[in-house]
């Protein structure tokens, strides 16, 4: 049984459309990866499944109900998002940070309860940032910065979670850190996680599915066997990629690319100048 999907999904700002009749289904208990060049609607697809921005039209159905109808503790409960570029009131502590997470179960004054604290120590100790619970947020570095939102957002106990760009800003190691621990919650404590990945050999080594989107609408989507292939990256990213097998997982992976030339590559969406040059590795 799929948990979460949408159903010809419009989204817009103003008069102009950035994701079109979108229609997906996302594997519940899986790792979701979302791709594409910039401009495309990544982010504005994950704002609009957890409702942070509306639709313009089509639904967002979870658990067999329209997320518009859903109260939003209630669905606050059920999926917890990690924005592209969170931001924290400067001088919190790492714990008080993490205890935000708890606001969805909070009544009359909102004081923390015994529950609420044990859950907030776990969050710690499982993203392992235990020790910097009475740390300034400020006074880390990023990856230390990005496992504590990692954190927050287990602490409101959601089976979904939803990151946008979790290793922008980071070093390669810190990266690395941060997709092993999301893989580590997927497979240990079997969280649903929808990500937005620009790295398409990380979405690859660590997406059970992946969708790939262009000009608001899906390309492809199914697992890495199936989207990361010569002809859906030249698709998606105008890219003559050459696909090799990553020697430590035998996924495949993108070896080196060339441009496209003599194609017009921002025709139908203007504004992802540059796009292409964001396929990192």
């Amino acid at each position: 049984m799929v948990r979460l999907y949408t159903n010809e999904l419009n989204i817009g700002y103003g008069e102009r459309l950035i994701v079109k009749n979108l229609s997906v289904q996302i594997p519940d208990r899986k790792i979701s990866t979302i791709i594409g060049p910039n401009g495309c609607g990544k982010s504005t697809l994950l704002k609009a499944i957890t409702r942070i921005i509306p639709q313009q039209s089509g639904t967002v159905v979870l658990d067999g109900k329209d997320i518009l109808q859903e109260n939003t503790k209630a669905l606050a409960k059920k999926m917890a998002i990690l924005p592209q570029t969170p931001e924290s009131a400067s001088g919190l502590t790492v714990g008080e940070l993490v205890s935000y997470g708890r606001f969805p179960y909070q009544k009359g004054f909102g004081r923390l309860t015994k529950k609420d604290m044990d859950v907030i120590d776990w969050a710690l100790e499982v993203t392992g940032t235990g020790d910097f619970k009475y740390r300034s947020v400020d006074a880390l570095s990023g990856g230390q910065r990005q496992h504590v939102w990692i954190a927050m957002a287990l602490a409101q106990e959601t089976e979904i979670i939803f990151l946008d760009e979790p290793t922008t800003y980071l070093d390669m190691a810190h990266q690395l850190e941060v997709l092993e621990l999301l893989q580590k919650l997927n497979r240990e404590q079997e969280r649903t996680i929808i990500m937005v990945l620009h790295d398409l050999n990380q979405a690859a080594r660590f997406a059970d599915y992946i969708i790939a989107l262009k000009d608001g609408q899906i390309v492809k989507a199914g697992n890495c066997e199936q989207v990361m292939t010569h002809e859906v990256l030249k698709k998606v990213f105008q890219i003559d990629a050459e696909i090799g097998r990553d020697p430590r997982t035998n996924k495949p992976m993108c070896m080196t690319y060339n441009l496209i030339k003599g194609e017009n590559m921002y025709e139908e969406n203007p504004d992802a100048v540059y796009s292409t040059l964001s396929v990192n590795y």
